[in-house]
């Protein structure tokens, strides 16, 4: 191998988050599972920052920050609130190809796209263009959570297909077809078998807990946490969570309330204000998963990361599914899990401060130690381990042509 390929990078990992923080939590996994194997890793986000990703030695890149105006994903605004334009994604875009020019990954992944994110194209396909006109060419994979949003529109879901099948190698699917199969929610997959890969889900179940907050060590014990991830679209189920405390057979336990970064901070402190003094109110931790092994019970959306933190503590858990504009996701996979008594769903539509004490209670009663978790949890380990094989297959047949 010249000096020229031991500069480049093994993986480029783009992800853009628009509304919660999951997207980016995940892929941060992901990130430090390939530099755990050895792999040199480029992290590019295009998200709004949301402070300590927890990547130290991995290079980490911030484009020019957006998001989406609403859950309804139409309209993407920049750091300022500003609808991003065409001088402002001409910019955007010649950064992140600079970023791939300098750092020439043998792989490229993208984190969701083509199975979401079209929004993005107009830096996307410059990106995978590029990276197929290498000479060798990058490996284009895509890093896919285990259920996809459907478009209601049969022609987009034929175009999620269309454009895997032209630009991408493969899809990294961070599910586990014992429990969940991805056609169940895209039946289009079905014609992708050949490129589809399951990882399991991805999940540092089993791994050294973060430590804990230097400023709380203690907090965790006994606690029933409220969470609402990113916090965007949380505020409702906080509110209810407030107001059930009362009715619930945990009203004198103490109470946390996690809210993360994207809930504006006039709104974060109305929330303080109106809290019991008994209830602390926080904006997201580091911990958070620490937190989860000491608490009573959890509340929270059923975002893919917090389940499966929730499941891996072995406790207690609410979920109110995010169900905004067409997302089905959340619902699905809390479906599932609460069809194996996994979990206590209470529908969003329905929500209250009595349907959700009704739900706390029965969580409680009917909770019980499970033997396993009904799936594979070492889906970024797998991931990596993949990736690695099809690294070495590259290098081997680059040095019989040599």
């Amino acid at each position: 191998m010249n000096q020229a390929d031991q500069e480049r990078c093994d993986v480029l990992l783009y992800v853009q988050h628009l509304l919660g923080i999951g997207h980016i939590r995940r892929a941060a996994v992901l990130a430090r599972a390939f530099q755990r194997a050895g792999l040199k890793v480029v992290f590019v986000t295009g998200g709004l920052p949301i402070g300590e990703l927890g990547l130290p030695g991995v290079e980490v890149v911030q484009l020019p920050p957006a998001r989406a105006q609403d859950e309804h994903f139409a309209v993407l605004v920049d750091e300022h609130d500003r609808p991003i334009d065409e001088a402002w994604m001409a910019r955007r875009r010649e950064l992140l190809l600079a970023v791939y020019r300098r750092c020439r990954p043998r792989v490229v992944m993208i984190e969701l796209y083509p199975f979401g994110r079209r929004k993005m194209r107009f830096e996307l396909e410059p990106l995978i263009a590029e990276a197929r006109a290498a000479d060798p060419p990058a490996f284009i994979a895509c890093s896919l959570r285990d259920i996809v949003n459907r478009p209601e529109r049969p022609e987009k879901a034929a175009w999620m297909a269309e454009t895997f099948r032209r630009d991408f190698d493969f899809v990294y699917v961070h599910g586990d077809p014992q429990f969940f199969r991805l056609e169940t929610s895209y039946p289009e997959a079905a014609e992708l078998s050949d490129r589809l890969h399951y990882t399991g889900y991805v999940t540092e179940a089993g791994r050294s807990l973060p430590p804990p907050q230097a400023d709380d060590p203690e907090a965790g014990h006994g606690e029933v946490l409220v969470s609402v991830g990113g916090g965007a679209v949380g505020s409702h189920l906080v509110q209810a969570a407030l107001a059930a405390k009362p009715l619930t057979p945990l009203a004198e336990a103490p109470w946390r309330v996690l809210i993360g970064p994207n809930l504006p901070e006039a709104n974060f402190q109305a929330i303080m204000a109106a809290a019991p003094p008994e209830v602390t109110v926080q904006r997201a931790r580091s911990d958070f998963a620490l937190l989860l092994t000491r608490a009573r019970l959890s509340i929270s959306q059923g975002g893919y990361n917090t389940l499966m933190e929730v499941m891996a503590a072995g406790l207690p858990g609410v979920v109110v599914p995010f169900a905004g504009g067409t997302e089905t996701e959340q619902t699905l996979r809390a479906g599932r899990l609460a069809e194996q008594g996994y979990l206590t769903v209470v529908d969003e539509a329905e929500l209250s401060e009595t349907t959700l004490a009704a739900a706390i209670e029965r969580a409680l009663k009917t909770h019980e130690a499970k033997p396993s978790i009904p799936f594979r949890t070492d889906g970024a380990e797998e991931t990596a381990r993949h990736l690695i094989q099809l690294l070495a297959r590259q290098t081997d047949a680059e040095e019989a042509l040599s």
